[in-house]
C-alpha cells in the first residue's frame, strides 16, 4: 500500500485525516438539525421560517442529498483508500470538499437566492463521484465502480428536483426526492451484502461469513436501479398493476438475503441487530408500497417514510457507530447508551409508520423526537472520536 510520510500525515489535524471524521460528525448533526427545524415547521412553530422553495422542498432534498448525501460521502470516501490501497482524501483537499457541503447546507437554511443555492448544490455529488472514480481507475477496480455510478444516478436525481424547485414543479421535486431515496437503498443494499454477513461473522465468533451469492447481488442491484429510474421517469408515482412483480421480487430477494445472513446470536450484540432490523425495514418498505400499488394502502408516505427512517436512518446510524469505532482504532464495543440510541431509531419509524395515521401531530412529535435522541446520542459520544487522533497511534 502506498503511504504518506507518517509524520506529514499526523501533522494534519485528526478531523481532516479521513473523511468519515467531518462527514460522519456533519451528517449526524444535520441530522438532528433537519428533523428538529422540519417537526417544528409542521407542527406550526415556526410560522416565519420559509426557506427557498418552501420548507417540504427544503425536507425533500436535505434528508437524501444532504443528510444521507454526507454519509455516503464519508463512508466511500475512507473505503476506496482500503480498497485500493491508495492514499485517501485528507487535509485541505477534504476540507474543501466538507465546506462545499456546509455552506450548501447554510444557504439553504440562511435564505440564499435561488441562483446561489443552486450553484451551490449542485457540484457536491458529481465532484464526490469523480474523487472516487480517480481512485478507482488508477488500480482498474471494476467490482466498485457501480458504486460511482450510483452516486452519478444520485447526482442526476438531485438535479432533477432542483430544476423543479427552479420551475416551480412539484411533481418534479417528488420524482428526484423519491428516486434519490431508492437510490441510497440501492447502496445499502450493496454495502450490506458486502458487511452485515461479513460484520456478523465477526461479531459472533464464526469461523467463515455467510458464503457471497454474486448472482443473488447483482439481481438485486439491477432490480433497485430500475424501481429509483421508475420513480425518476414518474412512473412509479401512480398506482399501477404492473409494478406489482417487481415491487414483490425484490422484497421477496431482500428476504432471502436477510434468511441467509440471519444468527439467532445476533440479538446479543446492538452493532448486529440494530443492522439486521435496519435492512428488514427494506422488504418491509416494498410490501408496503406494493400494497398501496392494489389500493390496500392508501397513505403511500408510509411506505417511504418506513424506508427513509428505517432503513436509510437505522442503517446509517448502525454503520456509523462500527465504523467510526474501528477507524479511531477503538475496540469495537459502542458505549453502552448507543442500544438505546439504535431502539429510538427504530421506535421513530415504526411510530412514523403506525402512529402517524391515527394521531398526526402525536406520531410525527413523537417520531421527531426520538429520531433527534438517536443522533443526539450518537453526537454525544462519539463526536471526540473525530476530533482526536486514533487510539492505536496509527495515521487516519
Amino acid at each position: 500500500m502506498q503511504l504518506r510520510d507518517r509524520q506529514q500525515e499526523l501533522a494534519i489535524a485528526p478531523l481532516w485525516r479521513l473523511g468519515f471524521r467531518p462527514f460522519f460528525l456533519g451528517g449526524a448533526l444535520l441530522a438532528v438539525l433537519a428533523i428538529g427545524l422540519w417537526a417544528a415547521a409542521l407542527l406550526g412553530y415556526l410560522p416565519g421560517w420559509q426557506p427557498v422553495g418552501g420548507s417540504l422542498a427544503w425536507h425533500r432534498h436535505e434528508l437524501p442529498f444532504g443528510f444521507a448525501g454526507a454519509i455516503i460521502a464519508g463512508f466511500l470516501l475512507t473505503a476506496v483508500q482500503n480498497w485500493t490501497g491508495r492514499p485517501g482524501l485528507s487535509g485541505w483537499p477534504l476540507a474543501a470538499l466538507f465546506s462545499l457541503w456546509l455552506v450548501a447546507r447554510l444557504a439553504w437554511l440562511l435564505g440564499a437566492p435561488l441562483p446561489l443555492l443552486l450553484a451551490l448544490q449542485l457540484p457536491f455529488l458529481p465532484l464526490l463521484a469523480l474523487l472516487l472514480g480517480r481512485q478507482l481507475w488508477a488500480v482498474r477496480q471494476w467490482r466498485n465502480y457501480p458504486l460511482v455510478v450510483v452516486v452519478l444516478l444520485m447526482a442526476g436525481c438531485e438535479w432533477l428536483l432542483l430544476y423543479g424547485l427552479a420551475l416551480g414543479d412539484d411533481a418534479l421535486q417528488r420524482r428526484g426526492a423519491l428516486a434519490g431515496l431508492w437510490l441510497i437503498a440501492a447502496l445499502v443494499s450493496i454495502i450490506g451484502g458486502r458487511v452485515i454477513p461479513f460484520f456478523t461473522q465477526r461479531g459472533l465468533n464464526q469461523l467463515a461469513p455467510a458464503s457471497p451469492r454474486p448472482r443473488l447481488d447483482l439481481l438485486v442491484l439491477l432490480l433497485s436501479l430500475s424501481l429509483a429510474l421508475l420513480f425518476a421517469s414518474g412512473l412509479a408515482l401512480q398506482p399501477s398493476l404492473w409494478m406489482l412483480p417487481l415491487l414483490l421480487v425484490l422484497a421477496a430477494l431482500h428476504g432471502l438475503r436477510l434468511w441467509h445472513w440471519y444468527d439467532a446470536g445476533i440479538w446479543r450484540v446492538p452493532l448486529l441487530w440494530s443492522l439486521h432490523l435496519a435492512y428488514t425495514w427494506l422488504p418491509l418498505a416494498l410490501l408496503a408500497l406494493a400494497a398501496w400499488h392494489v389500493g390496500w394502502l392508501h397513505n403511500v408516505s408510509l411506505a417511504y417514510h418506513a424506508l427513509a427512517l428505517g432503513t436509510v436512518g437505522g442503517a446509517i446510524l448502525a454503520m456509523l457507530a462500527r465504523v467510526s469505532l474501528g477507524h479511531t482504532g477503538r475496540p469495537l464495543q459502542p458505549p453502552a447508551v448507543m442500544s438505546w440510541a439504535f431502539a429510538a431509531l427504530q421506535l421513530a419509524a415504526m411510530t412514523r409508520v403506525l402512529l402517524v395515521p391515527f394521531a398526526p401531530a402525536a406520531g410525527l412529535g413523537l417520531s421527531s423526537l426520538l429520531w433527534i435522541a438517536a443522533f443526539a446520542l450518537f453526537v454525544r459520544h462519539y463526536a471526540v472520536m473525530f476530533c482526536t487522533a486514533r487510539v492505536d497511534g496509527q495515521p487516519g
